[in-house]
Formats: C-alpha cells, sequence, structure tokens
C-alpha cells in the first residue's frame, strides 16, 4: 500500500505516470506482480501542505506500507531506484521528493478476509 501525497496543481497532472514509476521500481526492486498496484494520491490545497524549506511546489511525500521482511539493503535500493527513476522519467528532483517505509508485522495486515501471517498464497516473496 502506497500513499503519495502532493499540492494538487503539481500532484494530479502527473499521477497515472508517478504510479506507473512506483509500481516498476516496486517490480524490479521487489518482484511484485503487475497486479499488485495498490497506490493512493493525496492531492492537497497549497494551503494544508507544509514543507520544509528549499523545497518547490513539486514536493512530493511517498509513505510506502510493507510486511517486514525486506532487507535494508533491499529497501535502500528501492528508494535509491525511486530517487533515480523520478527524476529521470518525470523530472522530479530528489530534494523534491520524500520517501519513507513503514513496515508492519504480517499479523497486522488484513486482506481478502486472513491476516498477512495466514496467507500462503502471495505470488511475490517478503524476505528479499
Amino acid at each position: 500500500m502506497i500513499v503519495v501525497y502532493g499540492i494538487k496543481e503539481n500532484l494530479n497532472p502527473i499521477k497515472a505516470k508517478l504510479s506507473d514509476v512506483i509500481h516498476g521500481c516496486m517490480q524490479s526492486v521487489l518482484g511484485m506482480p503487475e497486479d499488485k498496484r495498490a497506490h493512493r494520491f493525496v492531492p492537497l490545497d497549497r494551503e494544508d501542505f507544509y514543507f520544509p524549506g528549499g523545497r518547490t511546489d513539486a514536493y512530493t511525500v511517498i509513505e510506502i506500507n510493507m510486511m517486514t521482511g525486506r532487507k535494508p539493503e533491499t529497501q535502500k535500493a528501492l528508494i535509491k531506484s525511486l530517487f533515480q527513476q523520478l527524476e529521470n522519467r518525470l523530472l522530479l528532483s530528489p530534494i523534491d521528493v520524500e520517501i519513507t517505509i513503514k513496515e508492519q508485522a504480517p499479523h497486522q495486515w488484513g486482506f481478502r478476509g486472513i491476516t498477512g501471517d495466514e496467507a500462503n498464497d502471495l505470488k511475490y516473496k517478503v524476505n528479499v
């Protein structure tokens, strides 16, 4: 599950491309299947989105929620891939992108009527 925040005038026009870039990185680094795209976009009014100095109105926050199990080097590779692809494909400067990974234990996830620790049919690996 990924949540993306930004100023609506800047975020709305690039949502589809941004989703493609994010999912491409999730696939190449984490091995996520094509049909496991779960992105939520939160376009905000300028007056509702405070951010650090030195950033432009293109400032974008990406929160990645995932089950625990990915190695630190895998998570770092995902973050670096996102920075690179966002800059190359959307011209988003790394200074205007903030990425956080939030991990939860599998038992704290609920989907398809079960918890994550009960799922034995995932089409991707969590421990990578």
